[in-house]
């Protein structure tokens, strides 16, 4: 995958029909998405319990584009491996995670992957400034971690701004999860943000049948970025 700040749009399948998965990935693909959004959850990091390894290995052959797999579970460094063979693009884990959160990047990075590190909203953005050089992406979560669907913490756009001087011209994503939709979005694509992680934002109102609404909710966020 070839570094670029073009906005990109990552569908979170928590927010998808469980029971269809394959082929709500296929649609969502079809209708745009960039990148398709895993989020796991332990029950204990946060609290919700979600995907383990085999099924991010079932989603694999479903996605064609690139699978970020955001892990909120602590603690994390003994799971990097198996969803790195279960076929991680992307593997993300949490600066809170654990006391040694620069081995859990070397860790990430020796499976090949790209590495991600993800702050929750009461973690300041230098908490993460000594990782840098060993991250393909930052993850400002604009909600408290554990649940879809919840509203979009303002504060947060002033953290993403701080990680967008802090990155400078370093190749280093910017990610934002949480309450991102139409009216969320630009604020975040001003303050630097440039991989926007949508759930219900584009899964409202539309099925595998009518997957054109998918398109078209995630039409609407780009349009709205576009002003």
């Amino acid at each position: 995958m070839e570094f670029d700040r073009k906005i990109k749009i990552a569908p979170s399948i928590l927010s998808a029909d469980f029971a269809n998965f394959g082929a709500e990935i296929r649609a969502i693909e079809d209708q745009g998405a960039d990148w398709v959004h895993v989020d796991v959850m332990d029950g204990h990091f946060v609290p919700n319990l979600t995907f383990g390894p085999p099924a991010v290995k079932a989603f694999r052959p479903h996605v064609k584009t690139f699978m970020d797999v955001h892990l909120m579970i602590a603690p994390v460094d003994a799971y990097i491996e198996a969803y790195a063979e279960a076929g991680a693009d992307m593997i993300t884990a949490h600066v809170e995670a654990g006391r040694h959160p620069h081995r859990t990047l070397q860790a990430i990075r020796a499976t090949g992957k790209k590495a991600g590190i993800a702050l929750n909203p009461g973690t300041p953005a230098d908490a993460v400034e000594y990782l840098l050089d060993l991250c393909d992406m930052v993850l400002v979560m604009t909600v408290n971690p554990g649940f879809g669907g919840q509203k979009f913490i303002h504060s947060q756009t002033g953290k993403i701004a701080q990680l967008r001087a802090m990155i400078g011209d370093r190749p280093i994503h910017i990610q934002v999860d949480g309450g991102v939709d139409p009216v969320t979005a630009p604020l975040v694509a001003r303050a630097g943000a440039d991989v926007l992680v949508a759930g219900s934002a584009v899964f409202r109102g539309g099925s595998v049948d009518r997957a054109d609404i998918y398109g078209a909710n995630m039409r609407a966020i780009r349009e709205a970025i576009a002003g």
